[in-house]
């Protein structure tokens, strides 16, 4: 039979106690405007929308902590291909969506004279918060920053939806990137992570035959065929629509948008208004360390904007290279999916 842990060692040890110190004072007891001691953001985006570049632009700053992708939100994203992947560091399930899932959870909540008078629905959210607290706290403390955040994916629709009802007091920054770029990007970098390439993303036969017809002759070949360009287009339009959408009537001033091309041309200004939106820095020394820390140049290591490596997380970092990609077919394509968003976001038609 196994040993079971010392937890009331543990409750006395010194680690703990040194942990809640740091927790404590890493913030101070004075309390911010949301009415907590400890400021926390999230950063969402469509994937290949600039998330990365913009959780490492926050990481730059001295109080600022955003160092990873905790998928703590998307009740119903699921990958059961990834449960059994040790090498694989994304969780098959979200944090929100594997505590709501647990079957005997709900069983204890719904049974247990502390919990069985509530909502179960409210005492998981109250869950997954305290969950999500704890563990950004934790790295927090350790940092000696002040502030944390997450860079966190559009994985569902209702994500900026989930966090108003987990975090309603945390602040939401939102990046959109013209829908077409997203696109391009996208399957770049399905092509360069897909499984018969050593990553863990998912790729038909057909579609690795596509991959090989365009890399050899860019020129003649779509990268797409017609229903999944009309898939990646719709789903642009939904997940992004939903949080242009529930953002600012969910969140209110806890919400702030950009877009990558703003973030591309005037990146001082840009960065300068978001870290005052997390009440941060933002004083012109600080906000430039920030922006040269996570240059182009220094994330691919050297490349000019446009020199490209297909190959690279951080592949072209250029606005509107969607023209060079799109056939003439496959701009009419998302346009009829997605051209009342891209034009309503203030982006030229493809037409």
């Amino acid at each position: 039979m196994p040993k079971m842990p010392d937890f009331k060692a543990f409750a006395n040890s010194n680690a703990l106690q040194s942990l809640r110190s740091k927790l404590k004072n890493a913030r101070g007891t004075e309390s911010t405007p949301n009415g907590s001691e400890t400021p926390m953001f999230f950063i969402v985006g469509r994937g290949k929308s600039g998330t990365s570049w913009l959780m490492r632009t926050f990481d730059a700053h001295p109080e600022i902590l955003c160092r990873g992708e905790g998928r703590f939100f998307g009740l119903d994203w699921k990958r059961d291909d990834l449960a059994g992947e040790q090498q694989v560091n994304v969780p098959p399930r979200t944090l929100h969506g594997a505590i709501n899932e647990s079957e005997y959870l709900r069983y204890w909540l719904q049974r247990s004279v502390w919990s069985r008078d509530g909502d179960t629905e409210e005492h998981l959210a109250a869950i997954t918060r305290a969950a999500t607290e704890y563990l950004l706290k934790r790295r927090l403390a350790e940092s000696g920053k002040s502030i944390v955040g997450d860079k966190t994916p559009l994985l569902t629709p209702e994500v900026v939806r989930e966090m108003s009802e987990v975090f309603p007091d945390a602040k939401v920054i939102h990046i959109v990137r013209d829908g077409r770029d997203v696109t391009v990007s996208a399957v770049h970098h399905q092509w360069n992570k897909s499984k018969d390439r050593g990553g863990s993303l998912r790729m038909s036969a057909a579609d690795r035959d596509r991959r090989e017809a365009y890399q050899s002759d860019p020129a003649s070949t779509s990268m797409f065929t017609e229903e999944a360009l009309r898939g990646r287009a719709r789903a642009w339009r939904n997940f992004v629509g939903r949080a242009v959408e529930d953002g600012p009537r969910l969140l209110g001033e806890n919400y702030a948008e950009v877009r990558y091309e703003d973030l591309l041309q005037h990146p001082g200004r840009e960065v300068g208004r978001l870290l005052k939106f997390l009440g941060a820095a933002a004083d012109e020394q600080t906000v430039e360390q920030c922006v040269s820390k996570t240059s182009f140049e220094k994330l691919s290591r050297g490349r000019k904007p446009g020199e490209e490596d297909a190959t690279s997380f951080f592949r072209k970092g250029i606005a509107g290279d969607w023209k060079n990609a799109f056939t003439e077919r496959d701009r009419e394509i998302f346009d009829e999916e997605a051209g009342a968003l891209l034009e309503r976001l203030g982006y030229e038609s493809g037409l």
